[in-house]
């Protein structure tokens, strides 16, 4: 199977799993999803976010999604329990398509690791 079927499936996959979970069955989108596992990272779930938290959640999460592509290292939990992240290596210059690709593939990876698909 080539590796791009591959990633389409256990997209799809995740995206029903997740869905179903917490949207009542109607299909999250990609943002939706990276909000979820700044959520997760943060560790705080259950609780009401403000705009500018949730920014700083879906950046926490991209952080965390790219850490392993070498372009982020985790630093240090502040006193609030945010985690922060430096930047090792400047993202290359990617179209929106190839954007949401690398995303979607550090989301699959994430969930792997997680073992929460296969």
């Amino acid at each position: 199977m080539s590796r791009d079927i591959q990633l389409k499936e256990r997209w799809e996959k995740l995206v029903d799993m997740l869905s179903n979970q917490f949207s009542q069955g109607e299909d999250l989108d990609l943002d939706s999803i990276i909000y979820l596992i700044g959520v997760q990272e943060y560790g705080k779930v259950h609780r009401q976010y403000k705009k500018d938290e949730k920014l700083n959640l879906m950046h926490i999460a991209i952080c965390r999604l790219l850490e392993p592509y070498g372009f982020y290292e985790f630093e240090y939990f502040d006193e609030e329990g945010w985690p922060h992240y430096k930047v090792k290596e400047q993202l290359p210059s990617l179209k929106a398509g190839e954007q949401s690709v690398l995303m979607k593939e550090a989301i699959v990876s994430y969930f792997l690791e997680r073992k929460l698909i296969d």
